[in-house]
């Protein structure tokens, strides 16, 4: 649908974690008027209904992601979708029904529970400040193909985590500072690095607000079902420890992370 300026320029200094929402509801309000295009007029409706409705508008989470499926170079190839089966469990879990019984007074957008998927370490949906945020990761391999010291490795490693040790024993990595890319793999012209664990980064408890704070990242990568599994068992463990309708990042401050064993808190 087609946005007349002003219209736009306004809608694009909403906070960036609710601008694809209300982009979304402007434009049905413009449908709903019967325009072919979006006004002030509609940006202004919208505005007013979110600020005195907004637990109308709220389904107690949120689930976005990055564009990387849209055709990112960066993305990180998982070989799984995991939008619609994060927005399945969050779903089964009732949050607003939750939320409302916690909360005195009505939901606010700050309420909901927001998870975030990003495809790469880039993380453009920023996934260190929401509750939940995944990060796409893929760590290399060594394979049994010869190393021919191109240097091709070494120029696409932004973090300079590869040294090259000759043809053998072949590149080496410093896992302190890899990240998971899996950029080195995808520029080997010889599969010396190839794709090894592949999965997903877990960082839980991150926040904005009065008192922001990162997320804390489980040590490992995770396969989908079993960072499916541990969602489920923030999401109990949210649902038990929350009184009054705080943030999972401040119940976790409050509870810690033992509940989760065998996981554990990466500590580099």
């Amino acid at each position: 649908m087609q946005w007349e300026k002003d219209a736009e320029q306004a809608v694009a200094k909403v906070p960036f974690f609710v601008r694809k929402r209300v982009q979304k509801r402007v434009e049905t309000e413009a449908q709903q008027a019967g325009a072919d295009k979006v006004t002030m007029e509609h940006v202004a409706a919208c505005r007013q209904h979110y600020l005195h409705h907004q637990e109308d508008e709220m389904q107690g989470f949120t689930v976005e992601s990055c564009f990387g499926q849209s055709g990112c170079p960066n993305r990180i190839g998982t070989g799984k979708d995991l939008t619609k089966r994060l927005e399945t469990l969050l779903r089964a879990h009732n949050l607003k029904k939750f939320m409302q019984g916690r909360v005195s007074g009505p939901l606010k957008l700050h309420h909901e529970f927001r998870v975030t998927l990003a495809d790469c370490p880039n993380s453009c949906s920023r996934p260190q400040i929401v509750d939940i945020g995944l990060i796409s990761a893929s760590l290399p391999r060594l394979s049994d193909a010869p190393c021919s010291e191109c240097g091709d490795c070494l120029a696409a490693c932004k973090e300079e985590a590869i040294t090259l040790a000759g043809p053998e024993p072949g590149p080496q990595f410093d896992w302190q500072r890899c990240l998971a890319c899996g950029q080195c793999a995808r520029v080997c012209p010889t599969g010396t690095i190839t794709q090894g664990l592949t999965g997903y980064r877990i960082l839980l408890g991150g926040k904005l607000g009065r008192h922001p704070q990162f997320g804390q990242e489980l040590s490992g990568i995770f396969c989908a079902e079993t960072t499916l599994a541990i969602i489920d068992t923030c999401l109990a463990h949210f649902k038990a420890e929350n009184s009054q309708g705080e943030r999972f990042g401040d119940v976790l401050n409050r509870t810690g992370f033992a509940f989760l064993v065998p996981y554990t808190l990466k500590t580099a």
